[in-house]
């Protein structure tokens, strides 16, 4: 039989009755009661943690302004664009303020935020080879203020090529005024480049360049531009790999207005230059072109410069004496205009007397015309011709016993016929 023990605080039961076994499951249920009480007790202190973190995070999250500001290029950039490359923008806010200025310098470069808040660029372009420092701030709908920085490094003169082009933007000239474009650095990639060169006109002719070399690029139509048309050149060479890791910086557009038609022909030979207007003959003026010795070109040239008066020095152009010294320095030629890049000019001439003007032909190459000391008489043939001309103007020289002038020697590409221009473009 089951038998009792007692102790000082305890009574223990021993046996295998049935008793002796509920007494046991009895001790058990408490002891598995006390230890589930235990366990509710930690599942709710970590409840209460978990909660406390989601309070703590959603205080965090309501002090993070929700306008979200991206700059470009990202920060540490190399060889960036000096043109279309830089940019600030934003979501879920709108710019408050942006500063653009070069590392090491104080002033800001100018830029402008667009009316709706949304994005910034830069009014001008950047300097290459030059270390740039952005910051931008942006305010939420909560006026919440955001604030982002970058630098980066725009990409140097020595990994960047430039296209200097003629005429000048904005400008009124004649109608036999090339678009040249003259490049600091050689060419590889030609049609890259000219891929991203667009010319237009708005008579509809043809456009097409011609490649003269590695560094220059000249746009025309087959025949002249037509007088009172609009030439416009849209420059997109940002980024393009001009030759092995040399880059265009340009990206812009310029254009020009053709004006009335004016074509001069000088005859050598008849020593006279007939000058028209829009088809009509306006004035014969008699000239004086190259002597026997040293001849005036044959062919088409344009008038690239024009100067008042200009010094004129022999030795520039290997017009030298036997001793080394230069056969002519005038120091004040009178309303002289460059026809080629050899040193052909229509000028004044008021050294060789009147007498000379339709009579002989006694110049270094150039085509002189009648005209006085000072370049201040407007009655002189000199003065009147240069007070009707225009940059661009075409002057075609004929029945001279020297060559034909280069294609490429000044604006002169007139003097290659339509085909061979056309098989000079790299499209």
């Amino acid at each position: 039989m089951p038998f009792a023990v007692k102790g000082s605080n305890d009574v223990r039961v021993y046996g295998k009755g049935r008793r002796g076994v509920a007494l046991s499951a009895l001790a058990m249920s408490a002891v598995l009661g006390l230890t589930a009480c235990s366990g509710d007790s930690k599942a709710d202190d970590s409840g209460d943690r978990k909660d406390q973190a989601a309070e703590k995070a959603a205080d965090r999250e309501k002090d993070v302004p929700d306008a979200r500001i991206s700059i470009a290029p990202k920060d540490g950039a190399e060889n960036v664009g000096i043109n279309s490359d830089t940019k600030v923008t934003v979501k879920s806010g709108k710019l408050t303020e942006v500063t653009l200025t070069a590392v090491g310098g104080s002033a800001e470069t100018a830029g402008t935020i667009a009316d709706d808040g949304r994005s910034w660029t830069p009014d001008v372009a950047l300097e290459r080879g030059t270390e740039y420092r952005i910051t931008a701030k942006a305010k939420d709908a909560d006026g919440q203020v955001s604030t982002s920085n970058t630098h980066f490094t725009t990409v140097s003169a020595e990994n960047s090529v430039i296209g200097y082009f003629t005429p000048e933007d904005g400008s009124t000239v004649g109608v036999g005024m090339p678009v040249s474009l003259n490049f600091d650095k050689p060419v590889e990639d030609k049609a890259a480049v000219e891929s991203k060169i667009d010319v237009e006109t708005s008579s509809g002719q043809d456009v097409v360049g011609h490649w003269f070399n590695d560094t220059r690029l000249d746009f025309r139509p087959e025949d002249y531009w037509q007088a009172g048309s609009t030439v416009t050149m849209d420059m997109n060479l940002d980024g393009v790999e001009a030759s092995p890791g040399v880059y265009g910086v340009q990206d812009r557009e310029m254009s020009f207005t053709v004006g009335r038609s004016q074509v001069s022909t000088v005859d050598v030979k008849a020593k006279t230059m007939i000058v028209e207007r829009n088809g009509k003959m306006i004035k014969t003026v008699p000239i004086s072109a190259g002597a026997p010795d040293t001849p005036t070109y044959n062919g088409t040239m344009v008038i690239s410069e024009k100067h008042k008066e200009t010094r004129m020095d022999g030795s520039t152009v290997d017009f030298v004496d036997e001793n080394g010294e230069s056969e002519y320095d005038i120091p004040d030629v009178p309303h002289a205009m460059r026809l080629s890049t050899s040193g052909t000019f229509i000028h004044g001439n008021y050294w060789g007397g009147q007498g000379v003007f339709g009579s002989a032909n006694t110049s270094h190459g150039c085509v002189g015309l009648f005209d006085k000391q000072g370049a201040d008489d407007p009655g002189t043939d000199g003065a009147w011709f240069y007070d009707q001309s225009l940059l661009g103007d075409v002057v075609i020289v004929k029945n001279s016993p020297d060559e034909t002038i280069a294609p490429d020697n000044g604006l002169n590409g007139w003097n290659m016929d339509w085909a061979a221009w056309q098989a000079g473009s790299a499209l």
